[in-house]
């Protein structure tokens, strides 16, 4: 198998050639046809999420087909989609296992981070974990279903009922959400990095009635914002844009840090939470309400072996929906 191997936090990939791996008992040996490039990779090669498996397959939005079942795995036949999300296992046992949140487990694993992902012709994984794509969608246009919409959706509920909802970072996963959103009935507001107009005009395609610089105060006080791109000093931004009683929501997994805020900014029973991960429970739901919304994706493939290239374009923001490598 061919596979683009992260060996030390901060290098390039490297085209590596290794051995097929054999799928243990309960996991699913899966040939790759796509899979997604997210920031989350970003922040494993940069070292902002530390102790990553080294050597380390990135990758954790991966669609693929089942070839080889290991001892006791029942759940996919061969031939069978799959797709493999970030959540690559939990222990089952732990308080947050038990009460429904595993995606606060502590010893949980995770796919292109702990676990090998998906920039490689093959991968396995845990079938208990994997979701069966919906037959509507291509190999490449399932791939960012896997984490910018399962994390998409996990932070719009937790945006709660929100009548005008603010997007900060209008990319892969804001892409979706405003789908959902507009489906919802929402008002979408979105903000982007400032000079990026094609973005702002990506967002107004998708529904949003205002989009502008990330600097910029919306046209109308926030019920609620989701922040996206992972710079810190958003927060109080949109905490300044939400009015008394909305919620600005951390949806990536590592932020910039953010800087020092008035107390105004938060009072007024405005939250202030993160999303960390995400449940399977998420996946059942997430996919049952993008086939209502119709959530198609927009999306750029390009070869495995440009792995790199396709990184250093999301660093730099030269990406209209998701980059997707195809192998």
């Amino acid at each position: 198998m061919h596979a683009m191997v992260l060996e030390a936090s901060g290098r390039p990939l490297r085209a590596v050639e290794r051995a097929e791996p054999t799928p243990p008992g309960g996991h699913v040996l899966l040939d790759v046809r796509a899979c997604g490039v997210c920031r989350t990779d970003l922040h494993v090669v940069d070292g902002e999420l530390e102790h990553p498996k080294l050597p380390l397959v990135l990758g954790h939005e991966i669609v693929g087909v089942v070839v080889e079942r290991g001892p006791g795995a029942t759940r996919f036949p061969p031939g069978a989609r799959v797709g493999v999300p970030w959540l690559g296992s939990t222990c089952g046992a732990c308080e947050h296992c038990r009460n429904g949140r595993e995606n606060l487990c502590e010893r949980a694993r995770f796919t292109g981070y702990t676990l090998d992902g998906g920039y490689a012709t093959r991968t396995v994984a845990d079938e208990r974990y994997c979701f069966p794509i919906p037959d509507g969608y291509s190999d490449a246009a399932a791939a960012p279903l896997l984490c910018a919409g399962l994390i998409g959706y996990r932070a719009l509920m937790a945006a709660g009922e929100a009548g005008a909802l603010g997007v900060y970072g209008f990319g892969a996963a804001a892409h979706i959400v405003a789908q959902l959103a507009r489906f919802r009935g929402q008002r979408l507001f979105a903000f982007t990095r400032p000079g990026d107009t094609r973005a702002q005009r990506f967002a107004q395609e998708l529904g949003a009635e205002w989009a502008g610089p990330s600097d910029a105060r919306p046209p109308v006080p926030l019920d609620a914002a989701i922040l996206f791109a992972p710079v810190g000093s958003l927060v109080p931004r949109a905490l300044e844009a939400v009015r008394a009683g909305g919620s600005v929501v951390c949806a990536g997994i590592h932020m910039s840090d953010i800087p020092a805020l008035p107390y105004r900014l938060l009072w007024g029973e405005r939250t202030l939470r993160s999303v960390a991960n995400l449940t399977r429970e998420d996946g059942a739901r997430f996919f049952e309400l993008a086939a209502r919304a119709q959530v198609t994706t927009t999306t750029e493939s390009v070869p495995l072996h440009d792995a790199n290239r396709a990184l250093e374009r999301l660093r730099h923001g030269d990406v209209t929906g998701a980059l997707v490598l195809a192998t």
